[in-house]
Parts: C-alpha cells; sequence; structure tokens
C-alpha cells in the first residue's frame, strides 16, 4: 500500500479494483479509525468501482503533523490525494469527522464530487467544549481510558457479544492512534458547523445513521437530508459505525443509491 509525502505529513492509502473504466469511490474514515474500518464495503464494491481509502492525518500508518487541525486541512489532504493520482471526481462516503469533511468537500470543492454518502455524522458534532474537554483528556491520560467507553458508542452489545474479534480489532487500531492525531482532529471537530451551509450542496445526497447511535443520532442525518438539495435518509441498526455493524443492509442501499440515485 503506497504513502503520498505532502510537506508537513505522509498520507497512506490504497487503491482495489484498481481498473481503468469503473467509477472512483472513495472512503473516508471516523475519528480513531484507520481504512481497515471499511473492509467489508471494499470486499462488496471493488469488482464494480475502484476504491480509494486512506488514513486520516495522525491515524492509522499516516503521519501526523503538528497541531491543532481544521477541517480545511482534512479537505485539503482529499484534494491533495485526488491530484496526485490523477482523480477528477469520485463518489464519496464518509462516515463521523469523515462525513464532515465530505460536507467540506461538497461546499468548497463540489466539482470534485458526484453522488455522496454522509454516515453516523452531523452537521455539527458535540460542542467546543466537549471537544476541548476529550482533548485534554486525551494529553493527560493517552487513549486507553477511552477504550471501553468508545466500545459502547460504537457497537451495540449484541454485535460486541456476536463479533468480538472484529469489534477488539477496531478497538485495538483505536488505542494505537497517534495522541497527537487525535487531538489535532479533535480540534477540527470543535470548529466544523455546516448547519448554514447545507443548503449550498447540490449533490445527489444519501444520509446514513444507525437507529441507537449515541453520537450522531437518526435525527441529526434526517436534518442533513432535509436541508441539502438533493437528500434522502435511511437508517439501519447499530451504533455509530453502522458500516460494519449492518454492513449486509448498508452495502445493498449504497450500491442502489450509487448505482440509480
Amino acid at each position: 500500500m503506497p504513502d503520498l509525502d505532502l510537506a508537513s505529513h505522509r498520507l497512506h492509502y490504497r487503491i482495489d479494483g484498481d481498473v481503468a473504466d469503473r467509477p472512483w469511490l472513495l472512503f473516508c474514515n471516523s475519528l480513531g479509525t484507520d481504512l481497515g474500518m471499511w473492509d467489508r464495503q471494499v470486499a462488496a464494491f471493488s469488482q464494480a468501482y475502484r476504491v480509494l481509502r486512506y488514513d486520516r492525518r495522525g491515524h492509522g500508518q499516516s503521519s501526523a503533523p503538528p497541531g491543532p487541525y481544521a477541517l480545511s486541512d482534512l479537505g485539503g489532504d482529499v484534494l491533495a490525494l485526488l491530484d496526485a493520482l490523477g482523480i477528477d471526481r469520485v463518489h464519496f462516503c464518509g462516515l463521523s469527522i469523515g462525513g464532515l469533511t465530505g460536507q467540506w468537500l461538497a461546499v468548497h470543492a463540489g466539482d470534485r464530487l458526484d453522488k455522496v454518502v454522509l454516515c453516523a455524522t452531523a452537521a455539527r458534532i458535540g460542542t467546543r467544549e466537549s471537544w476541548e474537554a476529550r482533548m485534554e483528556a486525551v494529553r493527560k491520560d493517552g487513549l486507553g481510558d477511552l477504550v471501553a467507553a468508545t466500545a459502547e458508542r460504537w457497537f451495540t452489545p449484541g454485535f460486541i457479544a456476536a463479533e468480538p474479534e472484529m469489534v477488539r480489532g477496531v478497538l485495538d487500531r483505536f488505542a494505537a492512534t497517534s495522541p497527537e492525531g487525535y487531538v489535532g482532529c479533535c480540534a477540527a471537530l470543535s470548529g466544523a458547523d455546516f448547519r448554514g451551509a447545507l443548503g449550498r450542496i447540490s449533490h445527489p445526497l444519501l444520509a446514513v445513521s444507525g437507529e441507537d447511535d449515541p453520537v450522531c443520532p437518526p435525527s441529526d442525518l434526517q436534518a442533513i437530508a432535509a436541508n441539502v438539495q438533493r437528500g434522502r435518509h435511511v437508517s439501519f441498526p447499530g451504533r455509530h459505525i453502522v458500516n460494519i455493524e449492518s454492513s449486509s443492509s448498508f452495502n445493498a442501499v449504497l450500491s442502489n443509491f450509487l448505482e440509480h440515485g
């Protein structure tokens, strides 16, 4: 899997299904995960699409430049990756902070996107105060103390019991995330607010929620779908990482949306 060297950091990325005449589909990760969170989607979509995934700055095998970061930095990383690979336009699917990155791109670089899928996200996630408290806790104690609470926010008890190895792998990668990169991205979240900009998004847009998501409940995704120009909302069983917990239903609806709108 190759890397892209930028001025301040290195982005690690992966391409699956690289056949020249297929459309591009870009997946954008949530906070505290790496590109492996989309494995169940890659298996389903790499036959029909050129699938591009990457580790956000400070996550996975990408390096962590000094923070704090802004959402424009995260969106700029996507544009730098697309430019380096010679990709004009992509279908975009992002979850949580990945969904906010998608909103930034749709508003500021809409000509680079075709259809947009925003999952388990919101136009505004949390408050500046809540993110500042999270940043302070991570600076002081690292990410280890957050693992148990993260498991509860991300997955239902039933899924944790049914697929313990999958959950353990996701949480291990969370715990291995660079604290500096994590805090930098929390800073980006603390300042991100698209509530006044959603009406500028004209792409066909699918908003996907987890029915029991305590981080970004279905009402947040309903609000996105209602306020963009061409949006609709669907909800699946699960909590925040709904693309893993309800992967079969998620993949079926995503496929239909990309093919037919």
